[in-house]
C-alpha cells in the first residue's frame, strides 16, 4: 500500500513526523506553514527522523502559507489549536472539492472551526495517541505511540489508508468523542505537569506526587465527560498513566512550547475542561490549578 498525496498544515514536530512517515511510504507530501527556517530546511534537505531504528530522512516539499499550491485529496491540520481559526480558510482551500480535511490536533473546538470554513461533509476529527519531540527545524524524534482514531465519515478512507500505509495503527469510530476525551484527559494531566516540572512524560511516573496529580486531573476530565453524556472506554486515570508509559521518552508539546517561549495549548486543554465543567456544574480543582499555573508561567 502506498501513502496518498497529502498536504500538512504545520511545520512543527508532529507535522514533521507524520509528514516524514507519509513521504517514506511513497506519498507526495507538502508541509505548509509560517516557520521560515523549517520550510527552508525541509525544502533543502527533507525531514530527519530519529526513532528506534536509528536516523533516517524523508524528502518532502515545504512552502510558506502565502505560496501557491495545488489542492490535495488529503489535508491534515497539525497547527497549535490557537491557530486553527486563522488557518481554517487556507485548509479549506488546500483540499480538493472531493477531498477531506483531517484534524489531528489537541483539545476541543478544532473540528468545528475547520467545518465552518470547509463544510461539515469535508472535515474529519482524528485523535493521535502518539508523540514527537522537535529537535530543530526539519528534525524530529519519535516520542512513542502509534495509534490514531479517525471518525467514520465521508471520505474517511482517504485518511485511513494513507496513515496505515505510513505505518500507523489506525481505527475508525462512529462516535469519536470517547477517544477524543480519553486523549484530552491524558493531555490535561501530562502536558501542563511536564511543562511545570520540565521533564519528559516518563519522569512524571517516577514522582509519587506527580503521579497522584496525573490521576486526579484525568479523573476530573472523566467526570466532565460523563456529565456531558460521554462514556470513556476505560478509567481516565488508568488511560493517562498508560499514555505516559507509551510516550515516556517524549517531551510533551506544552513543555516544548514553554522551553521556546511560545504560546501553549492550555486554553484548548485544561481551559476547555474548566469551561465545560462550569457549564455542567462539575468541580475540577486540579485542572483549574494546572490552568492557572501555566497561565502564570506564561505571564
Amino acid at each position: 500500500m502506498t501513502a496518498a498525496n497529502a498536504t500538512l498544515v504545520g511545520t512543527g514536530a508532529l507535522a514533521s513526523f507524520i509528514g516524514a512517515r507519509l513521504a517514506r511510504a511513497g506519498g507526495a507530501v507538502t508541509l505548509v506553514g509560517t516557520w521560515r527556517e523549517a520550510i527552508d530546511t525541509i525544502a533543502a534537505r527533507g525531514i530527519t527522523v530519529e526513532d528506534e531504528s536509528g536516523q533516517w530522512t524523508a524528502l518532502a516539499r515545504a512552502v510558506g502559507a502565502d505560496e501557491p499550491i495545488a489542492p490535495a485529496a488529503l489535508v491534515i491540520v497539525l497547527v497549535k489549536s490557537g491557530q486553527t481559526a486563522a488557518v481554517a480558510p487556507m485548509a479549506a482551500r488546500l483540499a480538493r472539492r472531493d477531498g477531506v480535511v483531517l484534524t489531528l490536533q489537541n483539545g476541543l473546538g478544532n473540528r468545528e472551526l475547520l467545518a465552518a470554513a470547509a463544510g461539515e461533509d469535508r472535515v474529519l476529527l482524528g485523535v493521535a495517541f502518539l508523540g514527537a519531540t522537535g529537535l530543530g527545524p526539519g528534525a524530529v524524534r519519535d516520542g512513542g505511540g502509534s495509534r490514531i482514531v479517525v471518525e467514520d465519515g465521508p471520505r474517511a478512507d482517504l485518511a485511513v489508508d494513507a496513515l496505515r500505509a505510513a505505518g500507523f495503527s489506525v481505527e475508525t469510530a462512529a462516535d469519536i468523542r470517547p477517544a477524543q476525551w480519553s486523549k484530552l484527559a491524558a493531555n490535561c494531566a501530562l502536558n501542563p505537569l511536564s511543562a511545570l516540572k520540565r521533564v519528559p512524560n516518563g519522569a512524571l511516573l517516577e514522582d509519587a506526587e506527580a503521579r497522584a496529580t496525573i490521576e486526579q486531573a484525568a479523573r476530573e476530565v472523566g467526570r466532565v465527560a460523563a456529565a456531558a453524556g460521554i462514556r470513556l472506554p476505560r478509567d481516565a486515570a488508568a488511560g493517562a498513566l498508560e499514555t505516559a508509559r507509551a510516550v515516556a521518552r517524549n517531551r510533551s508539546s506544552m513543555l516544548q512550547d514553554v522551553e521556546r517561549h511560545a504560546a501553549t495549548e492550555i486554553e484548548a486543554l485544561n481551559g476547555a475542561v474548566v469551561r465545560e465543567a462550569e457549564r455542567l456544574g462539575v468541580d475540577v480543582p486540579v485542572n483549574r490549578r494546572l490552568l492557572e499555573a501555566i497561565r502564570a508561567l506564561r505571564a
